[in-house]
């Protein structure tokens, strides 16, 4: 029968360790994975294997589709993954269903190395499957490299990643809600990885971190309290100290191995912030400290992980509209919103979410070397518009408030961020008029 089928290898997986033992956490990411991609199940089977030689057993499952199946298995002690997909296209073309079933649990698992076979099946000229194969997509996981250093990939989505090589792997456990890294790199430094997800690293981390938080609290009058919601390097809450006014910050981080190996491992990102007696940290999700919250706040910071990991309901209109409420007059919101190269749909979905529910939503980007891509952030709010503050007014506050030895952040830079590029700007506000930033008033 005509169809497309995918398999593939996946190798030193960078996920949570739950999806290799959780039932729950890996049978609902195969749920949905595949009720996305347009899929229809009929029925779903797992077997947990039991614990051996005190490792915790691997899951096999599969899911019965009307158009053929998805298997899967996990082996947790070499952090690897199987993966079968195949539907039969005799009636109609589902091999974008495949593939969109298949990319999308590859990049779940974040593989450094992969192998994937595609077998077209059935009737084809010559009689024989055409089979094509995409080995070690990773890239530099040649034995020869693998000799010299180690690399640390991340996937951009189920197409592209970027990666760097390291001199030394500093930490990695799993804690409870994720998997926790901690390299030294030739190219930028201690670098962080959640996840198998590049998150921050001492030689790029001011290009993120000056620009989450500086644009905002220069379009505040005098910013004194900041809530940060996750945040547990500490990098945005230093950057935010640098302002004399304000007066405390308020975190909320879920997993304390972040911040534990933040002090331990990445203290030129915080530089001591984590242990500033002006901060206040609370350890749990963030959507119900938002959730059970009564303190005001002037800016509130979602320096968050990406949306397919616990955060996933942070980037919500719902806890939009809560953060909202934690906002004093005049107060701000700022988030990034994902790579509008790698992630366009991400992006949108996040900006009319946030325009759903704030008057003001003024989207910037700037490159990130650590994530090899441009980047959006935003500045939500529902009366303050930090687009149009000119380089006159930022330039004074920052002489006042003695803003100094920022490496990428400056008066000009502050418009220039929120200059867009046509494309971006279709991506966050289709029916915005091309009307350039203020520059002075």
């Amino acid at each position: 029968m005509q169809g497309i089928h995918l398999t593939g290898d996946l190798f030193d997986c960078g996920c949570s360790a739950s999806l290799f033992t959780d039932l729950d956490a890996l049978s609902s990411l195969c749920r949905k994975a595949t009720l996305d991609a347009g899929l229809t199940i009929v029925d779903e089977k797992y077997h947990v294997f039991p614990e051996w030689q005190g490792e915790p057993g691997g899951i096999t499952g599969a899911v019965l589709l009307a158009e053929s199946h998805l298997a899967i298995h996990t082996w947790p002690e070499r952090r690897g993954v199987t993966l079968d997909v195949y539907v039969c296209n005799f009636t109609c073309d589902n091999e974008s269903k495949a593939r969109h079933l298949f990319d999308t649990l590859t990049l779940a698992f974040r593989p450094r190395d992969q192998v994937v076979n595609r077998i077209v099946r059935g009737d084809v000229a010559a009689g024989t499957p055409v089979v094509t194969t995409e080995a070690a997509a990773a890239a530099g996981s040649s034995q020869e490299s693998q000799q010299r250093d180690a690399l640390v990939f991340d996937w951009l989505n189920a197409h592209a990643g970027y990666g760097y090589t390291a001199k030394k792997q500093l930490a990695a456990f799993d804690s409870p809600y994720q998997r926790v890294e901690v390299y030294d790199t030739h190219q930028f430094g201690k670098l962080f990885r959640l996840d198998g997800r590049l998150m921050t690293s001492e030689g790029d981390e001011f290009f993120y971190h000056e620009c989450m938080t500086h644009p905002a609290l220069l379009a505040h009058p005098n910013p004194q309290s900041v809530l940060v919601i996750g945040g547990g390097d500490g990098g945005s809450s230093e950057e935010i100290f640098k302002h004399p006014s304000v007066k405390r910050i308020v975190m909320a981080e879920l997993d304390p191995a972040v911040i534990d190996v933040s002090r331990e491992h990445l203290r030129e990102i915080h530089h001591g912030s984590l242990d500033d007696p002006r901060l206040s940290i609370n350890i749990g999700d963030g959507f119900e400290f938002v959730k059970q919250c009564e303190e005001k706040f002037d800016l509130v910071v979602l320096d968050l992980t990406d949306p397919d990991t616990p955060a996933f309901h942070l980037y919500s209109e719902e806890f939009f509209r809560l953060c909202k409420r934690l906002l004093n007059p005049g107060g701000m919101m700022t988030m990034h919103l994902g790579s509008p190269v790698y992630q366009p749909a991400t992006v949108k979905k996040n900006a009319t979410a946030l325009r759903a529910v704030f008057k003001q939503v003024q989207p910037l980007s700037l490159f990130i070397p650590l994530y090899g891509s441009l980047w959006c952030l935003a500045v939500a709010s529902d009366t303050a518009n930090p687009r149009s503050v000119n380089v006159e007014a930022i330039t004074q506050r920052m002489r006042e408030r003695r803003l100094v030895g920022l490496r990428y952040y400056n008066a000009e830079m502050h418009w220039a961020l929120f200059a867009l590029p046509t494309f971006v700007r279709e991506l966050t506000d289709p029916v915005a008029p091309v009307v350039p930033a203020k520059r002075a008033a």
